[in-house]
């Protein structure tokens, strides 16, 4: 049955290694006795961020195949380390960046605060938390990168790489970025969990969090994971957009997480043709990010437009604030009022972790 179970496992590839586990040499030990099969995977990394996602799907795998047994898998690491990393307790402010839905241009907004942040001489570290759709290391023109296991404290923590002043880690760095990631909830959750809780962000002013888009598992495993600041939701000015930020805000503002809200950052304001600068075109209506605002008693954060320059800087991966235009001053003027909010945030008491129990 050694060799059965072993072909079995075949069906599991680590994203990163891209191979199953099993050629991949991660198959350490397999026990069998009358009650029992026991399956010991070690990693050729102390740190890897799908080993839980592998170690739960093998476990269900081999439920599927084998009904008369307990079925156990454990995962083993090279030089493990016992002690607890506090890595997160230098970070002073943790901001989710979120939206009710897909297609609002969040992933841009949030790469463009981290660099105008940076240019102003903050810390800035940026994790891309949209785990199925990773986009943030080609925005930063860095997609082709590999991260490095670096050692503090004894204990080994992936290390972000270092883009125009700001640390950046994302689940695209550990897979095929023409890929397509198909995840279970919980296999997208645990690879958040650990590039939250195993990476050496150092001292930093200001963590971004590029959520993905909705409500779902991953907001939930980082407000019981990290105590969030605040989080800034982003938007289109459509008068029908604003039934997601109700679900948005409505999430964060429910009393069992209780995240402030640092404001409502309106993308696509107006289309401004390369022609002609000085107009402006409200192709999907006027003045809704700033009505929202008001309805939830937020800060209107700051208002973008919609030109071909945003979108050719995102595929370059040269963030606009780099630029000196009209549209890099539109998110300049963010980042200041998103700092503006924060202080006041942070005359409040500070967020913790979210405990949510089911009944």
């Amino acid at each position: 049955m050694h060799q059965e179970i072993k072909e079995w496992l075949k069906a599991i590839i680590h994203p990163e290694l891209k191979q199953n586990i099993t050629d991949a040499g991660l198959i350490n030990k397999i026990e069998i006795n009358e009650k029992q099969i026991r399956v010991v995977l070690l990693y050729k990394k102390p740190v890897d961020p799908f080993a839980n996602t592998i170690k739960r799907n093998a476990e269900e795998l081999l439920k599927l195949k084998i009904k008369n047994k307990e079925i156990i898998v454990e995962n083993l690491f090279p030089e493990v380390k016992t002690k607890k990393y506090e890595g997160l307790t230098a970070v002073k402010n943790i901001v989710a960046i979120a939206s009710g839905k897909g297609g609002v241009g969040k992933s841009t907004v949030t790469a463009n605060i981290a660099v105008a942040l940076a240019m102003n001489g903050y810390k800035v570290g940026l994790l891309d938390g949209d785990v199925y759709g990773p986009s943030i290391p080609k925005m930063f023109g860095i997609e082709n990168e590999k991260t490095e296991v670096t050692v503090e404290e004894g204990i080994e923590l992936i290390k972000p790489i270092e883009k125009y002043g700001v640390k950046v880690l994302s689940i695209g760095f550990f897979v095929d970025p023409n890929q397509a990631l198909i995840w279970r909830g919980s296999m997208a959750t645990s690879a958040l969990k650990q590039l939250l809780e195993q990476t050496e962000w150092g001292e930093l002013d200001v963590l971004l969090i590029d959520m993905p888009p909705g409500t779902g598992d991953i907001h939930l495993t980082l407000v019981q994971t990290v105590a969030v600041t605040g989080v800034a939701i982003v938007t289109t000015p459509q008068e029908v957009a604003i039934a997601d930020v109700i679900k948005g805000i409505s999430m964060f503002r429910n009393p069992s997480i209780n995240v402030p809200v640092l404001g409502i950052i309106e993308n696509m304001s107006w289309f401004t043709p390369a022609e002609l600068p000085e107009n402006k075109y409200y192709i999907f209506g006027k003045g809704g990010g700033e009505r929202m605002a008001k309805q939830f008693n937020v800060p209107l954060l700051g208002q973008i437009p919609l030109v071909q320059s945003i979108c050719e800087s995102g595929d370059k991966g040269k963030p606009i604030v780099n630029a000196h235009s009209i549209e890099a001053e539109a998110f300049r003027t963010l980042c200041n009022n998103l700092l503006t909010s924060l202080e006041e945030r942070n005359k409040m008491e500070p967020t913790k972790k979210v405990e949510i129990t089911h009944k």
